[in-house]
């Protein structure tokens, strides 16, 4: 191996400072010519080269690390990283773009599961109601809840005249409709139609009853007919009965026949109506030419000269008084026609 000599190291300079006192400015060392180093000492020269000259040993280090460094791209430039960063930006929205898409179609589906589960609640709960109606309406009108009974209807009010048979046999047209839709009023006009019925108020009695109360035509009078028999009348001349004999508690009324008739026969009956019970009950007979010409008989007692149906409570009043006391007994014939001046016929 050849014999590799070393440069000696130069010797250090001390800066002179100028005679004026300035400073002077470095001046780099003066470089000995050395000779060409051979071509095996290459290595050794340069390593000798960086301790004798330290300024280029700086550069060759950086030369060297640029030489050594691999090659860096180029930076961005301004437009491409704005390009960039944008289309960064995009990606960014559009992520989050999809997820509020995403959370509000889940959204719009929880609420429209949640608008059919109220439609369905809404139907279900007309329906409901639909059926209770439709269950009301049968057990209203069809079923045998509220069916008429005709064993639990009560009937008071017969009286003396109206026949029971008639007033059951009304009742039965109606067996099994509902009390919901029987008409009470129609019922009471049926009723009056029933022969001796004044008149009539119907009450429902639930579920399944009724409460009839009758108000009984009473006869006051009894007239001889045509075949041999008696009509019963009442107050009002209004036929409740028929009998083959004259009633023994009944005041039998003759009238003429024809035109006008009707007239006298009001006001007889209208006199017959204004006594007492216990009076009535004594009358035997009674007759009337005309409507001021009404007379009557009592049983076991004298004849009874009334007149007009005018005043007649106060002639009743008069009458009794004179029968209770002793001035009628004997007596024939009563007048009290003018019931301030009645008269008494002895015989």
């Amino acid at each position: 191996m050849p014999e590799v000599r070393r440069p000696p190291r130069p010797a250090a300079r001390r800066d002179a400072r100028p005679a004026s006192g300035a400073p002077s400015r470095p001046q780099p060392p003066a470089t000995p010519s050395t000779p060409r180093p051979r071509t095996g000492a290459v290595r050794v020269e340069a390593e000798s080269e960086e301790v004798a000259q330290p300024w280029r040993r700086d550069t060759s280090r950086a030369r060297a690390t640029r030489t050594r460094t691999p090659a860096q791209p180029p930076a961005p430039r301004l437009g491409a990283r704005l390009r960039r960063g944008a289309s960064r930006g995009t990606e960014v929205a559009a992520d989050q773009l999809g997820n509020v898409t995403l959370r509000l179609q889940a959204r719009l589906k929880e609420r429209a599961a949640a608008q059919r589960r109220l439609s369905a609640l809404v139907w279900a709960r007309r329906a409901g109601y639909v059926a209770l109606v439709a269950l009301l309406g049968w057990v209203v009108l069809a079923s045998p809840v509220l069916a008429l009974d005709p064993t639990q209807v009560e009937v008071t009010g017969y009286g003396t005249v109206v026949d029971a048979e008639d007033v059951e046999a009304v009742v039965a047209v109606h067996e099994g409709q509902s009390l919901a839709t029987l008409a009470s009023s129609r019922l009471a006009d049926e009723l009056r139609e029933v022969p001796g019925v004044r008149d009539a108020t119907v009450e429902r009695i639930w579920p399944r009853g009724l409460l009839i109360t009758l108000t009984s035509r009473e006869p006051v009078a009894a007239v001889p007919n045509a075949d041999g028999g008696y009509d019963l009348l009442d107050a009002e001349a209004t036929r409740v009965g028929h009998a083959d004999a004259a009633p023994e508690k009944l005041p039998v009324v003759q009238v003429p026949v024809g035109e006008g008739t009707q007239r006298i026969l009001d006001s007889v009956l209208g006199v017959v109506n204004e006594l007492p019970v216990k009076l009535r009950n004594r009358v035997q007979d009674v007759s009337a030419s005309t409507e001021d010409t009404v007379t009557f008989v009592l049983r076991n007692g004298p004849e009874v000269k009334w007149g007009s149906a005018e005043d007649s409570r106060l002639k009743a009043r008069v009458l009794q008084v004179l029968l209770e006391s002793g001035e009628a007994k004997g007596a024939t014939a009563i007048d009290v026609s003018a019931p301030t001046l009645p008269t008494v016929t002895t015989a």
